[in-house]
């Protein structure tokens, strides 16, 4: 026979909210315990106060332990990286996420990734150099994105980094490993003098959105191309001796559906995928540190990041949300378009970066036009050898309408261009129809993104927004609020409602595990100025 246990009981300094308002105000109290009770006038909710088996006191029927924002996902990540909450906002290139942005955020405790991609070195060490006057000591991260069709860029990136002394790079868009994040993620390499333990002064963070990819980035660095960077005196003999101990990245981001580059894969099915994998490749190389898995993709509201964090992400990314922020470098048009964007409103269209391998990234489509006219220089790449080969009428039209000037005039923007960035180019171009057609072809993909980028009042139909569909989601949850408002939206603000929204619906989640129903009215986190008493303390 087994004793039945004695119910708990409450009792605190005040009574227990039975009104919604009321019972929301205590879940929102993450610091402190959320404990459920029967009371006279119906079921409440309490934040603090005491449990206990003696005959006094209320009813409780369920509790929630006190849980910050700062609780939520690996306290490895928060280590490793030197922040206080396991949040990071990707990368977002040609500097839309902005060297504002990372300062933002590096002084608020979060993970920001300055997009490098897409501009000129000069400007990137521009950044690099800011972060090093005003951010000294507080972590950051610089993107590098694959580049196979400008394998310079690559390597100018890597060698900037290096100069700078650059700790920490998000790597994105790489379908197989190059040689120049190789050589970043081993140049920092080092054996600890007194344990013999091997550090990786270079952390990698790789985002994925395939399991083959990600493997790739989870086991060491192929010998072949260590080899080869040894060989050109790009790493030292004891760096090449240590990769073999480390994995290329620390951190795997695993990105589902999302703006820009996607494969546009559902977040649920993913994770789990990639978690599991991480969870063979562990066992197979016993690494020290295991390898982190975070989760990016749709996560616009706090349920979604919620939702992420309960499938076992080490940390979360957002990315389209961030670019309506004051701190975006994307123009005030760009921002009031996205700031009007349903979950619907988003369309895959060709990418500028890898346009002739047919490579798709994910645009908003509400308000601009560019999409389809994306795809249609895409299928005239496929139908035609050239631009000579192109029909008159097509011709004109493109002139007309897409390009806006005769296609010689664009051929020789693009030589003046290559010239000064890439000549390898336009010596790959030369006699080659096909090639030259598909640079002039990206030309107009390029100066879309550009166009929206600096608000070209001519252009707003060409406009080129990287969006997801978790910018609708952000929208809607911010109807009524103060973040409605893209002049309102605070990228650090963002971050805070996001993580503090998660934690309270995590909390909720747990209590409707124990047989609880919270009134709908109670049950959504609601975003309200951080200066308000209700948030004291959530920095």
């Amino acid at each position: 026979m087994h004793a039945q246990p004695t119910p708990l009981r409450w009792q605190g300094a005040s009574a227990p909210h039975t009104d919604p308002a009321g019972i929301y105000e205590a879940l929102a109290d993450l610091d402190r315990p959320c404990f459920v009770v029967r009371t006279p006038h119906g079921i409440g909710a309490a934040a603090g106060g005491t449990a206990t088996a003696g005959p006094q006191g209320l009813p409780l029927l369920a509790a929630a332990a006190p849980l910050p924002p700062r609780a939520l996902g690996s306290p490895a990540f928060l280590a490793a990286h030197g922040v206080r909450h396991a949040y990071m906002a990707g990368a977002m290139a040609g500097g839309i996420a902005s060297a504002d942005m990372v300062v933002a955020l590096a002084r608020e405790g979060f993970l920001a990734s300055y997009g490098a991609a897409g501009l000129l070195p000069e400007t990137i060490a521009k950044a690099l150099t800011r972060f090093a006057q005003e951010i000294p000591g507080l972590p950051y991260a610089v993107n590098l994105i694959h580049s196979p069709s400008e394998e310079r860029l690559e390597r100018e990136a890597v060698e900037l980094f290096l100069r700078h002394g650059v700790r920490c790079v998000e790597a994105s868009a790489f379908m197989s490993l190059s040689p120049h994040v190789v050589r970043y993620r081993l140049a920092g390499l080092r054996r600890e003098p007194q344990s013999g333990a091997v550090v990786a002064d270079h952390r990698l963070i790789a985002k994925i959105s395939r399991p083959e990819t990600a493997e790739r980035f989870m086991r060491p660095a192929p010998a072949a191309i260590v080899s080869a960077l040894l060989g050109q005196g790009l790493i030292t003999a004891e760096q090449a001796d240590l990769a073999k101990y480390v994995p290329m990245a620390d951190d795997i981001t695993v990105e589902g559906d999302s703006g820009g580059h996607t494969d546009r894969r559902p977040l649920p099915a993913l994770l789990p995928t990639i978690l599991r994998l991480r969870d063979t490749v562990q066992h197979e190389h016993r690494y020290p540190v295991p390898i982190r898995v975070g989760a990016a993709g749709g996560l616009g509201c706090p349920v979604s990041v919620a939702g992420a964090f309960a499938m076992g992400a080490a940390y979360v990314v957002t990315g389209s949300v961030n670019q309506s922020c004051v701190e975006s470098g994307a123009s005030k048009a760009t921002k009031a378009l996205l700031g009007d964007a349903g979950i619907a409103d988003c369309e895959m269209a060709p990418a500028a970066d890898m346009f002739e391998m047919g490579v798709e990234l994910q645009v908003l489509k509400k308000g601009t036009l560019f999409p389809m006219r994306a795809k249609r220089l895409y299928e005239l790449y496929q139908s035609y050898d050239g631009l000579e080969a192109l029909p008159a009428a097509e011709r004109t039209k493109l002139e007309t309408q897409v390009f806006r000037r005769p296609l010689e005039d664009v051929w020789q923007e693009c030589v003046g261009y290559f010239t000064r960035r890439d000549p390898e180019q336009l010596a790959r171009a030369a006699g080659n129809p096909k090639r030259r057609m598909a640079l002039v072809f990206r030309w107009y993909l390029g100066m879309a993104s550009r166009w929206s980028t600096t608000g070209d009042p001519d252009r707003v139909l060409d406009y080129q927004v990287w969006c997801g569909p978790a910018m609708g989601a952000f929208n809607d949850w911010v109807t009524a609020s103060y973040l409605k408002a893209p002049g309102n939206r605070r990228v650090a603000d963002v971050a805070h409602h996001l993580m503090r929204g998660a934690a309270f619906h995590t909390r909720l989640a747990q209590l409707r595990v124990a047989g609880v129903r919270i009134p709908p009215s109670a049950a959504d986190y609601r975003p309200v100025p951080l200066e308000s008493p209700a948030l004291e303390g959530a920095r």
